[in-house]
């Protein structure tokens, strides 16, 4: 089975010509009545198509983000024709450093010419070329790859000193603010001088909360002005009010920042105001939305939009599914509740990342909320601050988030490797599968946690391979010293069985840290798995020895231990590939081979990962890279010379 994508076949219901294409003089600070009018037509015109677009996202499957594209698109009318009217004054991008808002960079690319709006509709799609961050070289018309969240006003302060004489604008947000590097960054701009104009979306809302609750203190305002900028305050729906502070901003050497004030989604029944609105908007709601403003075409395409469903059927696992992430939380509770309301208080501190329903710790914060710190989009400081409370003996620190993020973190884990703290992180969204966010958020690079020297502290990596392991790994590694990485899959994965054909991981199954798994005995080679690969892996193995091509599987579960004894197994057999999600240079297999020449083992070898940036979608992400069944059947078979 391959993967394949419909394309649309039917134009782009909303008519995008309706959009009036205005030139704005920074010099004149107040709008004409004309002007007025054509930027309220544009952003009613351009909410609209981003509620579309956005929820054949949600209405198929992928995902997506409404609400900040949604909500940004009043200063992003005025930035275009300020672009428009005075072109050699400004750098004329829509830098945004929250590139979840990729709406916005999609659809004035398809307003400026270089993006088809049927295309849109295939928002995240595979093989859209729409993944859910911006990606340079990637979409006609992007013209720059945000990362993740916080990352672009480092950059972006660059982008100003290389084009001095310019304006430089940078779409901010609220969350994205929270983020230490944005620090640095507002510190650099102000003592240099940076001509940088930061717009920011102050809405109140993250993913999982509003940051005036959980992170009390903080205001946006306050802290660039702490740094030194300029800070101006409008009603972000207040269209003369932003379009003042935004030419005064303009006219104003240096740094400055134009604070929008509006809920989350405004003008969204249901969604307004609420967590709901980060995220894609609700089929329903979209509908109800469109309607009410007159785009029956737009609503009737969404409520004929069917998910597409992954027909293939695994070999060797059950139909059963379960989400890893959230067994993790789940498990947690259920070691929690063996302790005494002292002894968990004294002993235990889990800190979240704002991701609290993606990493399951919403099941610690509805439990245990006392232990539980909301700790907002600041990664670093959260692992840091979780690592500390586990420095004493009997303590126990815990923290999540995306797996993509761990790469941020590895100073810090050195450092908590140093101070022999100990710390049970989860890192969810591990690896490619389901990753419709694309390549900036695969969590590829995992095996970087372990970035110490031989004598170092004791630090342990672990990524189960379903729900039922999952929850066996928690039980058994929670109590234990020194820093553990349990990883999980964004997928939900199917039960791994037995030859027998019953859970392998279930009833009477006992994790042993560092010990590797016979999966399926072979005679003609193995294949080394872990995770979400190996089930896939565990279907081709099936389906080779129903070819008469006889290969084992082991799961690797304890990514960074060798087990002897299984080393010896699979170095004494004909040929051994390693299959992963994570990065083909930098993953097990870049080192298992190693390990294997180490000790005098010389089967042949391969070696499948994730090699090239994504093409977007779900499971199709396994395709793109080669790791599918029917790939892996087939670099087997070159191998073994069959």
């Amino acid at each position: 089975m391959t993967a394949t994508q419909v394309k649309p076949t039917s134009a782009f219901p909303i008519d995008l010509s309706a959009y009036k294409r205005i030139t704005l003089d920074p010099s004149t600070h107040k709008l004409t009545d004309e002007q007025r009018e054509a930027l309220k037509a544009n952003i009613q015109l351009c909410r609209e198509a981003i509620v579309f677009f956005t929820a054949t996202g949600g209405a198929r499957g992928v995902g997506g983000h409404t609400g900040g594209p949604y909500d940004t698109v009043p200063e992003v009318m005025i930035m275009d024709a300020l672009f428009r009217g005075n072109p050699d004054k400004f750098v004329p991008t829509f830098f945004d450093e929250a590139g979840h808002r990729v709406g916005t960079q999609y659809l004035m690319a398809t307003l400026n010419g270089d993006l088809p709006a049927e295309q849109l509709m295939q928002y995240r799609a595979a093989d859209s070329k729409l993944p859910g961050h911006p990606e340079l070289g990637l979409t006609p018309g992007v013209k720059f790859s945000s990362g993740r969240l916080g990352h672009m006003w480092p950059f972006v302060n660059g982008v100003a000193i290389a084009n001095p004489g310019k304006t430089t604008f940078l779409l901010g947000s609220d969350g994205a603010q929270q983020e230490g590097d944005d620090a640095e960054a507002a510190r650099l701009a102000v003592a240099q001088g940076i001509n940088i104009k930061l717009i920011i979306d102050d809405n109140d809302v993250t993913i999982a909360g509003h940051p005036s609750e959980y992170l009390k203190g903080y205001s946006v305002q306050s802290t660039l002005e702490g740094h030194g900028l300029k800070v101006l305050v409008n009603d972000g729906e207040d269209i003369d009010a932003l379009y003042a502070n935004i030419c005064e901003a303009i006219s104003t050497d240096g740094p400055i920042a134009v604070i929008c004030k509006r809920p989350m989604t405004v003008g969204i029944d249901g969604l307004e105001g609420t967590t709901h609105g980060h995220d894609v908007i609700p089929t329903d709601l979209a509908i109800q939305y469109l309607e009410k403003h007159g785009q029956q075409s737009a609503a009737d395409y969404l409520k004929n939009i069917e998910k597409p469903k992954h027909s293939y059927e695994f070999k060797g696992c059950s139909s059963e599914v379960g989400s890893n992430r959230n067994v993790f939380g789940q498990a947690m509770v259920e070691v929690l509740g063996g302790m005494s309301d002292a002894e968990r208080k004294e002993k235990v501190l889990v800190v979240d990342c704002d991701l609290e329903g993606s990493c399951g710790l919403n099941h610690i914060h509805k439990a245990y909320p006392e232990i539980f710190v909301s700790g907002g989009i600041m990664e670093r400081g959260n692992l840091s601050a979780a690592a500390g409370f586990g420095m004493a003996e009997g303590k126990q620190g815990v923290f999540a988030t995306f797996s993509a993020f761990l790469e941020m973190c590895i100073s810090e884990i050195t450092m908590a490797r140093l101070n022999k703290s100990n710390l049970l992180c989860h890192f969810s969204h591990s690896g490619i599968d389901d990753m419709a966010d694309n390549t900036c958020h695969f969590g590829i690079n995992n095996m970087f946690a372990d970035n110490g020297l031989d004598d170092s502290y004791e630090t342990r990596l672990y990524f189960p391979a379903d729900a039922h392991q999952m929850k066996a790994c928690v039980n058994r590694v929670f109590n234990d010293p020194g820093l553990r990485f349990i990883f999980s899959t964004r997928a939900k994965v199917p039960m791994v069985n037995g030859t027998d054909g019953k859970a392998l991981y279930s009833d009477g199954y006992t994790f042993v840290p560092g010990k590797d798994e016979l999966v399926r005995e072979g005679t003609d080679g193995y294949i080394v798995s872990f995770g979400d690969g190996l089930y896939r892996a565990l279907d081709a193995v099936e389906r080779l020895k129903d070819g008469g091509l006889s290969i084992g599987l082991i799961n690797k579960s304890t990514l960074n231990v060798v087990d002897e004894q299984m080393m010896e197994k699979v170095g004494n057999s004909p040929l051994v590939m390693v299959v992963e999600s994570f990065n083909e240079k930098t993953g097990l297999g870049a080192r298992y081979g190693t390990w294997l020449l180490e000790r005098g083992y010389t089967p042949k070898f391969a070696h499948a990962g994730t090699h090239e940036e994504g093409g977007g979608g779900l499971w199709e992400q396994f395709y793109h890279q080669g790791l599918d069944p029917e790939s892996i059947m087939q670099k087997v078979k070159k191998l073994s010379g069959k």
